[in-house]
């Protein structure tokens, strides 16, 4: 069974896929082999035991190179590997408190907020209001400056305390590191 026409291709066109009469050919050793038909550079490459792969094909004419295929996209997923295990993943860590919230409890939630902060991660400040608790949205807030006061060593604030509904919100970032 033929692959439909129109299937997204998989990688640069490889052997019996190039539909061009001529290409400018790269040896295996990276040496300059001319101008060649097709036909002519894919046999050079089965005689060599490797594949005629296209890596220009918007050059005029494309240029293909005699390669081990199987090695090249090995590879290209090896780098592709590499390069995803260098990335880093910044998470939001969220940290709730209530304007009643008492002093240990505060301690510990700024604790907890330190250490996200030293970890790199970003922390998410939210203080809960219930009830007729709304009426006092200062207390909330003297609680967030007082979280901005004491992690004002090692962390900033990216978005300043906003409401929405029934809950106040700010955002902190860990400072770049010295």
């Amino acid at each position: 069974m033929r692959p439909r026409r129109d299937a997204v291709q998989n990688g640069p066109r490889r052997n019996e896929q190039i539909r061009t009469r001529e290409v400018r050919v790269i040896g295996a050793e990276g040496e300059q082999l001319g101008i060649l038909s097709v036909s002519e550079a894919i046999a050079m490459a089965h005689e060599a035991g490797l594949d005629l792969v296209e890596v220009a094909a918007t050059a005029n004419p494309p240029v293909c190179r005699i390669m081990d295929y199987g090695k090249f996209k090995y590879e290209q997923e090896k780098k592709e590997k590499e390069a995803k295990k260098k990335q880093t993943v910044i998470q939001i860590k969220e940290i709730k408190v209530r304007p009643k919230t008492d002093d240990n409890d505060y301690e510990t939630k700024v604790r907890h907020i330190r250490r996200f902060l030293n970890d790199g991660d970003r922390c998410k400040v939210t203080v809960f209001f219930r009830g007729r608790e709304i009426v006092h949205k200062d207390r909330g807030e003297a609680i967030l400056e007082k979280i901005v006061a004491d992690t004002a060593d090692i962390g900033k604030v990216e978005q300043a305390p906003s409401a929405e509904g029934r809950t106040l919100q700010m955002l902190l970032v860990p400072l770049p590191k010295k």
